[in-house]
């Protein structure tokens, strides 16, 4: 089998790469294995001191790093490079507060005392994700490696290149070669690694249908899994929000990477008494998006990573059109560039709550409105999903907000702003979004094995 790169902007092939084998495959377990019983015995110190270098690293790289990213999955230059430096950023903050996070921990029984330790977990498999071909592996890997594990690197198929580019920076950075490897597989080969008694955990970034296929596998072999999986975020306007200040926002939260992220709004719920000026305000902001090149720096919109998503995503928009539902921005397809797989930016309303627009994840960049006109209304509607991601909430009444948010079935809710990750803060989702927190102290954490000595 190869692995074929295509530039989504072009259709054109970037590069083409070969399976890996099955004799390199046991051999990448088998050094990882190895490097990871080295790499234990390893201090806090030195641990830290390699993943600072590897920030130094990624920022020397930027431009390479970034250019690839557009090249293969077609994000923006611009938030190309805004991905790398969160990166240099993590690592830096990471390594600053790891010591202190997985240090034992002392705790007083009785007159005696027990120690809680932090102890690491061996290989960790990672199963990663093309819309942040950088970000979703670092925010994983920084953590592991601090925590005294081993990476083995199973990225997507159309962001080959991204994944060899990165383990090589890590490898440039001082990590050992053997600690964190990079695999061209399937998923049948994937299935195989799972069930290898040398992998001890594995992180998955993904779709729910994916992550429960990951979730049977390893539970079959009775090992940990992180699941981030997908998301159909709510984002609540209230009649007192600052209209100008929310409506940036959520067109911020949706058109992110070209509305390529879990995490994006994808339903506008907006009370009944500002759902015109909302509405109108969205529209005119959809439809003064610039779309196009990839690799202009002026460009807000690129294309989408791959032709069957384009497809699917229209597909999804024709349904939820046949079910009611109408086109308030006035961009069509055919405005689109000719090359390439672009979606127009899209508004729609009065799209039923059957709709694939409500109940599906849009990955791209269109979003529905819904109006409410109670609290109460407001957080059935957004709880009415089977994802619970993330979610966002624009009032001017703190109460209130923090009312609501409290009631929303999600892991992270945002007030008067858009969603994004921030790694101080852990990350990760509840439902059909998966399990499990990224980022943050109990990020840190969760790739250790927790130990007792009393």
């Amino acid at each position: 089998m190869k692995f074929t790169s295509i530039d989504p902007a072009t259709g054109g092939t970037v590069a083409v790469y070969d399976e890996d084998s099955l004799e390199r495959v046991h051999a990448v377990l088998a050094t990882a294995h190895t490097a990871s019983c080295t790499w234990s015995a390893t201090s806090h110190t030195s641990r830290r001191e390699i993943v600072e270098r590897i920030a130094d690293v990624l920022d020397a790289l930027r431009e390479e790093l970034a250019h690839m990213m557009t090249v293969e999955m077609g994000k923006p230059l611009s938030q190309a490079r805004a991905e790398v430096d969160k990166c240099s950023a993590a690592c830096r903050y990471l390594a600053s507060v790891a010591a202190t996070t997985l240090a034992s921990e002392w705790i007083d029984i009785e007159g005696a005392r027990a120690e809680l330790r932090y102890d690491p977990m061996g290989v960790v498999l990672a199963i990663m994700p093309w819309n942040f071909p950088l970000w979703q592996f670092i925010r994983f890997a920084a953590p592991a490696i601090l925590a005294g594990n081993a990476v083995v690197l199973k990225h997507a198929p159309n962001v080959m290149g991204s994944a060899e580019l990165m383990v090589s920076a890590l490898h440039e950075a001082g990590v050992p070669v053997d600690l964190v490897q990079h695999l061209r597989i399937d998923e049948t080969a994937v299935a195989r690694v799972i069930a290898d008694p040398r992998i001890r955990a594995v992180t998955f970034t993904g779709s729910t249908r994916g992550g429960s296929a990951v979730a049977a596998l390893a539970g079959a072999a009775v090992k940990k899994t992180i699941l981030e999986l997908g998301g159909n975020d709510p984002y609540i306007v209230f009649g007192d929000a600052d209209i100008a200040a929310a409506v940036e926002a959520c067109v911020r939260g949706r058109m992110v990477n070209s509305g390529q992220s879990c995490i994006a709004a994808k339903r506008f719920l907006v009370h009944a008494s500002v759902l015109g000026e909302v509405t109108e305000r969205l529209a005119a902001a959809f439809d003064a998006l610039r779309v196009g090149d990839p690799m202009d720096d002026a460009t807000e919109i690129g294309p989408l990573a791959r032709r069957d998503l384009r497809d699917g995503l229209l597909d999804q928009v024709e349904r939820s059109l046949a079910l009611g539902a109408r086109v308030l921005t006035h961009r069509s397809q055919s405005d689109m560039p000719v090359n390439g797989w672009y979606v127009a930016p899209m508004l729609l309303t009065d799209a039923s709550q059957e709709s694939p627009l409500f109940r599906e994840e849009l990955f791209g960049p269109v979003a529905g409105v819904w109006s409410f006109t109670t609290d109460e209304e407001a957080v059935a509607m957004a709880n009415d999903s089977r994802y619970g991601l993330a979610a966002a909430v624009f009032t001017q009444d703190s109460e209130r907000a923090s009312r609501i948010a409290a009631q929303l079935q999600c892991g992270t809710v945002a007030i008067n702003d858009f969603v994004r990750s921030d790694v101080r803060l852990p990350f990760g989702g509840v439902k059909d979004s998966g399990y499990g927190r990224e980022l943050g102290t109990i990020g840190l954490r969760e790739f250790t094995s927790i130990k007792v000595i009393r």
